[in-house]
């Protein structure tokens, strides 16, 4: 698994997220994850209710980690923030049955 630092007012590397999509039946989640990197490369969130204010259904699970919903919760997105220094990890990209099998407090 890849693991990238996404600076949310800086440059933003997409590979991650282009790996996931570029995957053979996943294709559908480009427009939804680049929709998502634009909205986070904006971002100057100070803690978890800013991130819960803009995306809705994102879920805080702990330990700094965020859960989004891609594409109508086909697919997940696990994130840890640090909002103090302003960067995201992305730490998972898959289906909701592949992130079924991870603990997501942990990965």
């Amino acid at each position: 698994m890849c693991i990238f630092v996404l600076l949310m007012k800086n440059v933003v590397v997409l590979k991650t997220l282009k790996e996931h999509w570029e995957k053979v039946g996943r294709e559908d989640s480009e427009q939804a994850l680049r929709a998502w990197y634009q909205e986070v490369r904006k971002a100057e969130w100070q803690n978890p209710n800013e991130i819960k204010e803009q995306f809705k259904s994102a879920s805080i699970v702990g330990n700094n980690r965020i859960v989004f919903n891609i594409c109508g919760n086909k697919y997940r997105l696990v994130v840890k923030i640090n909002n103090v220094a302003q960067w995201v990890y992305i730490r998972f990209v898959g289906t909701h049955k592949e992130y079924d099998k991870i603990d997501v407090t942990k990965i």
